[in-house]
């Protein structure tokens, strides 16, 4: 994706259960109020075996949240990346109208097409699959958390058209996303989490 993501970000890693009762690792990034835009916090499952990383290589590349495998290499493939930004556009579709605008006019000979995906609960979220000319494809999911939030985000990766494990990639990226909750966020001592979605 070619987006400029701003806000000043913490990132912590916290305990969750998993919907069969299993603890599970669960990672969180929050953001803090700026202007009418509340503070907000987006949480996720992390998968097994994915490392998390908030404020050195996502900090780095300008983004919210990376997830990775393995060791970190720099290159973007198979890196899940989460963006936060405030709202601009009026709808979701318009902000994806806008993202694969620009896809298609830096790769003439890419496509574009959708990815399903099932929205978190509370949340209004839709999938593009962009199939680079260079054989890169990029997935991309677009949510919505509402617009009392003020903000809107996405997760993405990038995986090689011939990578051979490229179906259980999906499939992971898919879990992390349906996986998301979005919470508004006071930073300090005192701070509470309200409005999370369920």
């Amino acid at each position: 994706m070619r987006r400029l993501w701003l806000l000043l970000l913490l990132g912590v890693l916290a305990p969750w259960v998993s919907a069969k009762g299993i603890p599970a690792q669960g990672v969180a990034v929050h953001g803090n109020a700026d202007g009418n835009t509340p503070g907000w916090t987006i949480n996720t499952e992390l998968p097994n075996g994915w490392t998390q990383d908030c404020c050195m290589y996502a900090r780095g590349i300008g983004v919210n949240l990376v997830l990775y495998q393995g060791e970190w290499t720099g290159k973007p493939e198979r890196v899940m990346v989460l963006n936060v930004w405030p709202a601009k556009q009026p709808t979701l579709a318009m902000e994806m109208q806008d993202d694969r605008q620009r896809y298609l006019q830096s790769d003439p000979h890419g496509k574009a097409d959708g990815f399903p995906v099932t929205s978190p609960r509370s949340i209004a979220c839709q999938g593009v699959l962009y199939q680079g000319s260079d054989h890169l494809d990029d997935v991309v999911v677009f949510c919505d958390p509402g617009k009392a939030s003020g903000i809107r985000y996405s997760w993405s990766m990038t995986v090689s058209a011939t990578d051979p494990h490229r179906q259980a990639l999906l499939d992971t990226f898919k879990q992390v996303v349906q996986r998301s909750r979005y919470a508004t966020y006071v930073q300090g001592p005192a701070a509470a989490h309200t409005n999370a979605t369920p």
